[in-house]
């Protein structure tokens, strides 16, 4: 994948949204030392190129009702890419699963689960993904706390 050329004015209009991505078009242009027209020019730019990729609320899960954070590493029984893609698109059924990474390793798959209580993650376990076909082995760890959450640092 091709890193997009980035220049200074690129890259402040980023951190900019980063910390407020609900600022107007002036305010933003203020901020970056840019007019109106040519900040408009480029953030479509930046959008269009795919840096930007979209527009979304940071949410509060505890306050949502979902505390408990549950990180499962699952290995498959093949590592083929027609079971690959019968993995990934049955991950994508299910909205309690809020991240899922292809991982070198021991296992092939990271997820991130989100749940109201243990017995809610033990109900979706059992009940639900321990039926996706062709999956080996299942490993569960249930998160304390976390600790740092942070969007990617603009370079």
């Amino acid at each position: 994948m091709e890193t997009a050329a980035l220049d200074s004015i690129d890259r402040r209009i980023l951190r900019e949204l980063q910390g407020n991505a609900r600022l107007t078009n002036q305010e933003l242009s203020e901020r970056v030392g840019l007019s109106p027209s040519p900040c408009l020019r480029r953030l479509r730019q930046l959008e269009a190129d795919g840096i930007i990729r979209g527009y979304t609320a940071a949410l509060d899960e505890e306050k949502l009702g979902l505390p408990v954070a549950i990180f499962m590493s699952v290995k498959l029984e093949r590592q083929i890419d027609s079971a690959l893609s019968v993995f990934e698109a049955e991950i994508r059924k299910h909205p309690q699963i809020v991240d899922c990474w292809l991982m070198t390793g021991e296992n092939d798959y990271l997820l991130r689960i989100l749940a109201r209580d243990l017995k809610e993650y033990e109900t979706f376990l059992t009940g639900v993904f321990t039926k996706v076909p062709g999956i080996a082995s299942i490993q569960s760890s249930v998160s304390l706390r976390r600790v740092k959450a942070a969007q990617p640092r603009v370079p």
